[in-house]
C-alpha cells in the first residue's frame, strides 16, 4: 500500500477521489453514474453529482482526471465536490470524469496527449475534442442544468482544465487550471532545461505507467523496494540505464519512451501545450505557488502566453506562498520554518476562486478579481496588479572577488584571478534538500523555501552575495541568469539558487517544538537548472570545449519577494542536486545510455572579469 502514497501525494486535487462517504452529501445530492460517448465511439466514465432540490436550475462544475474518478458505484460518494467547501453547500452540479484510458474509462491513454490543431475527421480525438463532446452530452441531458459549465483542477487535472479553454464548448464560460503542467521537458514535472527529474518520475511512474488490460476501479501497484534513504538508494542505483534493469523491467511504456527521448524533439515539442493557447472564449483564472516544485513554469508561462496571444482575453493569475496544489489543503499560514503572518489558502478560498465561479456561473457578485492577485513574500502582504509582471525595470547584480555580488561591473576587475573554481564529483553529488528522505517518497515538499546553509559548507558549491542591504529590495517577476563558466569535460549541470539571508541578530523561533535559529538564515527564494549540453538549443544539444569559458544563460521562473534591510541577497552555484535531478556524467553523450564508468570527475569555474560579466538580472520594483 505504501506504493500509492507518492501518487496520493502528488493528486490533492482530488480529494472527491477518496471513499470515505458524507452524510450531509449522501442528504442534499443525488449521484448518476454514466458512460458518455465520444465523437470516435469511446465512452467515459462520467460521475454526475445534483442537487436533490430541483426547484431551480444549476451549473455544473467539472473535473477531469487521469487518478480516479472514484467512488464508483451511485451509493458511494467522496468527502467533498468543489475547490472548496463552500460549493458543496452552495447549488451547483458536480461532474467528474475518468479521462480517456484510465480507470473506468475506455480507450488508450496518452500522457499529455498532444493537442491537434487541424482535425480533419472523427479519428482525430485529443483532450479537447473528448472534453467538448462530454459537455455537449452534460448540457443536453443532465437535468436542471442552466446552460454553464466551469471546469477546474490540480497539477493533471489543471492540464486538461486548460486544454478545455482551447476550442472551447460555448457552454463552457469559466476554467481555472492549477498547477497546469504546459511543457514536460523546458520547466515542468519531468525536465529543468533538459535534466531529468529523476526523484519524482521515478516515484510517479512506477504505478501510474503501468499497462491495463481492461477498465479497472483501482491502481495499480508498482514494484516494491526498501530503502529509507533516497540519496542512497539513487547512487546505488547508478546510471539510468538501471532503473529497467534492476526495478521496471521495460513494462511501462511511457517510461520507455522518456528514455528514449533525451532531446526536445518532436515527442515532447508535441506536448507543448503553450504554441496552441489563442482564441480563448472561457475566463481563465490560473493558480500557483511560488514553492511548487512540480508546476511552477506551467502557470507562470500559461498566463503569460495568452497574454502575448491575445490580450483581451479574460484571463487572470494567482500566485501565493504554497507547494504544489497547498491552496487547496491546510491554512497557508506557514510552510517550512518560515510563517506568512495570515491564513493564505483561506484568502484564496473566500475571496478568489468561490466568487470567481459565482460569478461566472451564476451571475452572483460582481468580478472583482484583479488581473493577477500577488503575494509577496518576505513582506508577507498579498498585492493586486492590472498587469503582471506589474514592472518592467530591471537591475543587475555582478559576480566579483571576495565572494561579492556588485551593482557595478566596475567593481568586478579588481580580483586578478577572475573565477572560482571547484570539483563537481558525480560519486559525490550535492543534495538538493538537508532533510532526510525516505526513497519511496515523492520529494521533501518544503525543500523551494529551506535553509541552505547546508550547502554552504560543500566545496562543491560556490557562492556570491551582497553587502547587508541599506534599503528593502523587491524582486517581482523572472529572473535571468548570465553564467560564463568552464568545464574541463565536455558537458556539465548548472544550477543557480536566489536566496535571502538573514541578519546575524535574527531571533530564534520554536517552530512545531523545534528551535530554529534565523541568525544568519539561508531562506532558499528560487532556483533552475540547466543542462549544460542544451544552453543553446534544447533540439540539438552541444559539447563545451574543455576550459573553455562559456556563457550559460539560465531563465528562472518569477518570484516576488522583498529582501528586507539588514538582510542580504545570495546567490549559489552549484552542478549537481541529487536525486532530485539525475547525475550528468561530464561527458557529451546521452545520459540514458551511460555506464557506470562514463561519470568522471571536472573541475568547474565560473568567471567574474570585465571579459566574463557574469551576472543575474532582475524585476525589480
Amino acid at each position: 500500500m505504501r506504493k500509492l502514497v507518492f501518487l496520493i501525494v502528488f493528486v490533492v486535487a482530488i480529494s472527491s477521489c477518496y471513499p470515505q462517504g458524507s452524510t450531509f452529501l449522501k442528504d442534499n445530492y443525488s449521484k448518476k453514474e454514466y458512460m458518455i460517448e465520444m465523437r470516435d465511439g469511446v465512452k467515459l466514465f462520467t460521475a454526475v453529482y445534483s442537487p436533490k432540490d430541483q426547484s431551480k436550475k444549476y451549473p455544473m462544475i467539472m473535473q477531469r482526471t487521469p487518478y480516479r474518478a472514484g467512488p464508483y458505484g451511485e451509493d458511494k460518494f467522496p468527502n467533498q465536490f468543489g475547490p472548496s467547501s463552500q460549493f458543496d453547500k452552495d447549488g451547483f452540479i458536480f461532474v467528474f470524469q475518468d479521462v480517456r484510458g484510465k480507470f473506468m474509462s475506455e480507450g488508450e491513454y496518452v500522457n499529455m496527449r498532444p493537442y491537434i490543431p487541424n482535425k480533419k475527421n472523427k479519428t482525430d480525438i485529443d483532450e479537447n475534442t473528448d472534453t467538448y463532446d462530454s459537455i455537449d452530452w452534460l448540457v443536453k441531458n443532465v437535468a436542471n442544468n442552466n446552460g454553464n459549465v466551469g471546469i477546474w483542477g490540480i497539477s493533471y487535472p489543471g492540464f486538461y482544465a486548460i486544454m478545455s479553454a482551447i476550442d472551447a464548448h460555448p457552454a463552457l464560460k469559466a476554467v481555472s487550471p492549477q498547477a497546469p503542467i504546459s511543457d514536460w521537458f523546458v520547466g515542468d514535472d519531468m525536465h529543468h532545461n533538459g535534466a531529468f527529474s529523476l526523484l519524482m518520475a521515478f516515484n510517479f511512474f512506477n504505478s501510474f505507467d503501468l499497462p491495463r488490460t481492461v477498465p479497472s476501479q483501482d491502481w495499480q501497484r508498482g514494484v516494491s523496494y526498501d530503502s529509507p534513504d533516497a540519496y542512497k538508494f539513487f547512487m546505488n542505483l547508478g546510471p539510468l540505464k538501471n532503473i529497467n534493469a534492476k526495478y521496471y523491467n521495460n513494462i511501462r511504456p511511457f517510461w520507455n519512451q522518456v528514455m528514449q527521448n533525451e532531446v526536445y524533439n518532436s515527442f515532447w515539442q508535441s506536448r507543448n501545450i503553450l504554441p496552441h493557447l489563442k482564441n480563448i472564449k472561457p475566463a481563465v483564472l490560473i493558480v500557483g505557488g511560488w514553492f511548487d516544485a512540480e508546476d511552477l513554469y506551467g502557470p507562470l508561462n500559461i498566463y503569460k502566453t495568452i497574454e502575448k496571444n491575445d490580450p483581451n482575453a479574460n484571463s487572470s493569475i494567482i500566485m501565493g506562498p504554497w507547494v504544489h496544489g497547498g491552496w487547496s489543503r491546510g491554512d497557508g499560514e506557514k510552510l517550512g520554518d518560515i510563517s506568512f503572518d495570515s491564513k493564505t489558502g483561506a484568502y484564496y478560498n473566500d475571496s478568489i476562486i468561490y466568487p470567481f465561479f459565482n460569478y461566472y456561473l451564476k451571475g452572483i457578485g460582481e468580478n472583482k478579481i484583479a488581473e493577477a492577485t500577488v503575494f509577496r513574500t518576505g513582506e508577507n502582504k498579498w498585492y493586486k496588479f492590472d498587469k503582471y509582471p506589474a514592472t518592467t525595470k530591471v537591475d543587475t547584480l555582478f559576480f566579483a572577488g571576495n565572494e561579492k555580488l556588485l551593482p557595478k561591473l566596475s567593481g568586478v576587475t579588481k580580483d586578478k584571478k577572475g573565477f572560482v573554481e571547484y570539483v563537481n564529483d558525480p560519486a559525490n553529488p550535492v543534495p538538493y534538500t538537508a532533510t532526510f528522505q525516505d526513497s519511496r517518497g515523492f520529494y521533501n515538499r518544503t525543500f523551494m523555501i529551506e535553509d541552505q546553509r547546508f550547502a554552504s559548507t560543500r566545496p562543491d558549491v560556490v557562492e556570491f552575495e551582497t553587502d547587508i542591504l541599506g534599503n528593502d529590495l523587491e524582486l517581482a517577476g523572472p529572473i535571468t541568469a548570465n553564467l560564463f563558466v568552464s568545464t574541463s569535460g565536455t558537458d556539465s549541470d548548472w544550477l543557480v539558487k536566489i536566496i535571502d539571508v538573514y541578519p546575524d541578530t535574527s531571533s530564534s523561533k520554536k517552530i512545531e517544538g523545534v528551535t530554529v535559529e534565523f541568525g544568519n538564515y539561508n531562506q532558499l527564494v528560487r532556483y533552475e537548472m540547466m543542462r549544460g549540453k542544451f544552453r543553446n538549443n534544447k533540439e540539438n544539444p552541444e559539447p563545451f570545449k574543455p576550459n573553455e569559458p562559456t556563457l550559460v544563460k539560465i531563465n528562472l521562473n518569477d518570484v516576488n519577494h522583498t529582501f528586507k534591510a539588514g538582510h542580504k541577497l545570495k546567490v549559489q552555484i552549484q552542478s549537481s542536486f541529487f536525486p532530485f535531478f539525475d547525475r550528468n556524467p561530464n561527458k557529451f553523450m546521452n545520459v540514458r545510455e551511460a555506464n557506470e564508468e562514463d561519470f568522471q570527475k571536472v573541475n568547474n569555474r565560473v568567471y567574474f572579469s570585465k571579459k566574463y560579466p557574469s551576472s543575474i538580472n532582475f524585476y525589480a520594483n
